[in-house]
């Protein structure tokens, strides 16, 4: 059992970032809340479904029209370019016509800072490149919810706080709904409403709340992932 009594709810058009250490099963919780992992026990609801529930054809055609998901690598597929990459969920899972596809992916890669790279392909993309490409498919069916798995992860801090600021301008301007994994204090910091802080030893939630009240909570463990920048340069 990686993850046990975990209960929480995300608002509609809320940032909610789940935090926690190497190892605490963030990425696993992800997976069960995009339905690609199924609770040993309990249950997972988007907009009152229990998508946990459904089989997996059932599952397919509800979620695809609900949810976007940022994953870590960016999962582009290497042998297609950037607009064959964002134009792939739209041509598989609609009947939109291609001149209109055509011209969805180009609002989509321009939504995300990447007008005119349509023709490359990620092996000549930058690392903060390959991450607003995989937004922009992650986008490419206009879902109501947006999960990111460590979307700054590997990225310098300039790029890193690009990404988030493409984050908090997509939010505002779509308001859509997003629950990010990660643990780069300086997105957490920048674009939560609300955080969720799990642990990998309970097994479960350890702290709620809007991340700037949270640096100040009085269980250690909180508190050292908020200042563990601040500790390690005491250790020095």
């Amino acid at each position: 059992m990686i993850l046990e009594n975990i209960n929480f709810c995300v608002e509609h058009g809320r940032i909610v970032t789940i935090l926690g250490g190497s190892g605490c099963g963030k990425t696993t919780l992800m997976k069960g809340l995009v339905g690609l992992l199924k609770p040993a026990e309990g249950r997972f609801e988007l907009y009152g479904r229990d998508i946990s529930a459904l089989g997996d054809n059932e599952w397919l055609d509800w979620v695809r029209r609900r949810i976007g998901v940022l994953f870590q690598s960016g999962a582009l597929i290497g042998s297609l370019t950037l607009a064959e990459n964002v134009a792939l969920p739209i041509r598989e899972f609609s009947n939109i016509p291609p001149e209109m596809v055509e011209e969805i992916v180009r609002l989509k890669l321009a939504m995300v800072k990447l007008g005119g790279y349509g023709s490359y392909y990620p092996a000549e993309l930058s690392g903060g490149m390959k991450k607003r490409a995989g937004l922009a498919r992650a986008l490419a069916l206009d879902p109501h919810i947006l999960f990111c798995d460590e979307p700054t992860g590997g990225l310098d801090p300039i790029t890193a706080a690009e990404i988030d600021n493409l984050l908090l301008e997509l939010n505002h301007v779509l308001g859509i709904t997003m629950v990010v994994i990660t643990h780069d204090l300086p997105t957490i910091l920048g674009i939560s409403d609300w955080s969720i802080m799990i642990d990998g030893d309970v097994r479960g939630i350890i702290a709620t709340g809007p991340p700037r009240e949270m640096q100040h909570s009085p269980d250690p463990r909180v508190h050292d992932f908020f200042h563990r920048q601040a500790m390690i340069g005491n250790a020095r």
